[in-house]
């Protein structure tokens, strides 16, 4: 996986097309496009018969430069990067910022193409291709240019096992702040797949990653506590926070609201019962019973 970031900051998680994949692509972009210019050859001889040689050669060389070269920039313009031969094993070729190419992309590509692929006989492209971090000819390097996969085998997103119930809000008040995504990824990773693993191999992960998390959270890893048991409860804590920043404010709204939308209704105040004559000393009515009411001299002893 190779990480891109485009003019907007946002970091493209792209897979670079390997050497075999895209060798395979141009040998079928080139089988077709050989078979149309020979076609295309005979048709013209055929229908030249009676020109003269200098009229022959020009039409031969438009006629290379026609189908061989310009039809494959026709069409990796038109399709935004998609020939025959990619589409068919699944690639692509974009911009160094993930974005479509456009003509002169294509045009450089081609152009270069000429050289590094039909009259090296493909050994250029070959060599550029294994020296590249990227995998990118000649022709990509001048155009700017990264052939990638577009079918890229997904997870199913198997979800995380849950901690023991003993387990659950133990790590309620433990920060998180500093554990970065990619710990996060491989610990959940780890807890999908943990049961496809050998037990030594399971055991030594779990503990690794335990301790990178405990490093990262700067408290130990409980005593009696089995590391993959530990990963569990902490990426369920994890998911619980998310869970209540994201719902939380929501559930407050609701709260304030009635229960089919319109405002909360009104409390209501406390009913007094009228002062009887007689009796200066009434409590009112809703006062509590265990509540005495203060003396007729306006003293009120201390709390």
């Amino acid at each position: 996986m190779n990480e891109l970031v485009t003019g907007d900051a946002v970091v493209l998680g792209l897979r670079p097309a390997k050497l075999p994949s895209r060798a395979l692509a141009v040998v079928i972009d080139l089988v077709v496009v050989w078979a149309a210019y020979i076609v295309a050859s005979i048709v013209l001889t055929i229908a030249t018969d009676s020109l003269d040689t200098a009229a022959v050669a020009a039409l031969a060389v438009a006629s290379f430069l026609l189908i061989p070269v310009g039809v494959p920039i026709a069409v990796e313009t038109l399709s935004h990067g998609r020939s025959l031969g990619k589409l068919a094993c699944g690639l692509r070729v974009v911009r160094d910022d993930g974005g479509p190419i456009r003509f002169r992309h294509a045009l450089v590509r081609g152009a270069m193409g000429v050289v590094e692929l039909l009259m090296s006989f493909g050994v250029i492209a070959c060599v550029a291709s294994l020296v590249s971090a990227r995998g990118r000819r000649v022709g990509d390097l001048f155009a700017g240019t990264l052939v990638v996969r577009e079918r890229v085998p997904t997870d199913r997103g198997r979800p995380v096992p849950p901690p023991p119930p003993w387990l659950v809000g133990r790590f309620s008040e433990l920060d998180l702040s500093s554990v970065p995504d990619d710990l996060w990824l491989a610990i959940r990773q780890y807890l999908t797949r943990m049961g496809q693993l050998d037990a030594g191999v399971g055991w030594s992960m779990s503990r690794r990653l335990a301790d990178d998390l405990a490093a990262r959270t700067g408290v130990p890893l409980p005593p009696g506590v089995p590391p993959a048991a530990y990963l569990a409860a902490v990426v369920n804590e994890r998911q619980a926070r998310d869970s209540r920043r994201a719902f939380g404010a929501a559930a407050a709204a609701a709260a304030t609201v009635g229960p089919v939308g319109g405002p909360a209704p009104a409390m209501r105040p406390p009913q007094l019962r009228p002062p009887v004559v007689g009796q200066p000393d009434a409590v009112p009515q809703d006062t509590p019973q265990d509540v005495a009411a203060p003396p007729a001299s306006g003293f009120a002893p201390p709390a």
